[in-house]
């Protein structure tokens, strides 16, 4: 299928995030008022700007939603704090359902803060990430899985997010993943497309999108050697789609490797939030011609266009349109 067939399907379709819904805030500031404190004489960052948007599972569903889904919906937990509001808000103004998200009292909503030179607009000092150390609450867990085998019947796409580096604190739990699975079996028309920075030898029955490193840290976990195929198989998973950066894709299915080289990009701006941008083409693409290699070449494309945007950016189907006219036609034979 062409771009253009699938992107004129994609409005028919309904994808749900279901996992780690972030808060990126992102803070500029002026190195010219980062003078000492005057009260305590201790180094200050003079911060000028800010601008919140949503991260982690977020920015998968922000990429969804710029590619024209007919409904997204993010299913995931937030505190009673102002971090929560602010991920509410960033949200609600991407037209992204946001009814399915718990709030937890006391509970201190997951936010990456990132700290931009005004001069130049780098990212250049240490990031001051929410750290989660403890487990969800029992009640919430059995609230996120009651609501994800509710509302599944729903939707076409379903991405998982497992975004947590710390072993607890995380949406992503060893219920909700059994949960998941279960579901990938009852409906197996349905796509579902997971993401792990940690826990992919754990996870079972679905579409898996990790990048070369995660795939690798699996196969050592599970096996003591690298064997992508072998992956596959213990996870029972439909496909593979390895991300190796300006390489490409390998899709890893039974008895199938098949590499979606990457669109050929010049100086990319930035990096950041491209794996999110793929997954968001590739799992819209899959639901649309059911072929894991043509879900790979579509997000593949739809990356091609974010990383030419600072920070976690996004992509229209104008221009992912305009990307796919600068590629050889060949490429979708």
């Amino acid at each position: 299928m062409t771009p253009a067939e699938l992107l004129s399907a994609f409005p028919k379709l309904n994808a749900l995030v279901v996992g780690d819904i972030c808060l990126d805030r992102w803070c500029t500031y002026d190195p010219a008022l980062s003078e000492p404190s005057q009260e305590t004489g201790m180094p200050r960052i003079g911060v000028i700007a800010t601008e919140a948007t949503a991260g982690g599972g977020g920015t998968v569903a922000n990429n969804l939603a710029a590619l024209g889904a007919g409904k997204v919906a993010v299913l995931g937990v937030r505190g009673d704090d102002g971090s929560g509001f602010e991920l509410l808000r960033a949200l609600d103004q991407r037209g992204i359902s946001t009814e399915l998200m718990v709030e937890i009292p006391a509970w201190h909503t997951f936010t990456y803060t990132k700290l931009l030179n005004r001069v130049g607009g780098l990212e250049d000092q240490p990031r001051v990430d929410f750290i989660a150390l403890k487990p969800l609450p029992t009640q919430v867990e059995q609230r996120i899985v009651s609501s994800l085998a509710s509302a599944t019947e729903g939707f076409d796409v379903i991405y998982i997010a497992d975004q947590a580096e710390t072993d607890t604190g995380g949406v992503v739990t060893k219920t909700l993943r059994n949960t998941i699975a279960e579901l990938a079996d009852r409906y197996p028309r349905k796509v579902f497309l997971a993401d792990s920075r940690k826990r992919v030898h754990l996870l079972r029955k679905v579409m898996i999108k990790p990048n070369r490193a995660e795939a690798e840290t699996a196969c050592q976990q599970l096996f003591g050697t690298v064997d992508f195929p072998r992956l596959r198989q213990s996870l029972e998973a439909r496909a593979l789609m390895i991300t190796h950066g300006p390489k490409g894709v390998l899709v890893v299915e039974e008895n199938n490797e098949t590499w979606a080289k990457a669109c050929p990009i010049e100086n990319p701006v930035d990096t950041c939030g491209a794996g999110d941008s793929f997954a968001a083409g590739a799992a819209l693409a899959m639901a649309v011609a059911g072929d894991p290699i043509v879900g790979a070449r579509f997000g593949n494309l739809v990356a091609s266009v974010t990383v030419m945007k600072k920070g976690t950016g996004t992509a229209s189907p104008a221009e992912v349109m305009a990307a796919a006219d600068r590629q050889n036609p060949a490429y979708w034979l």
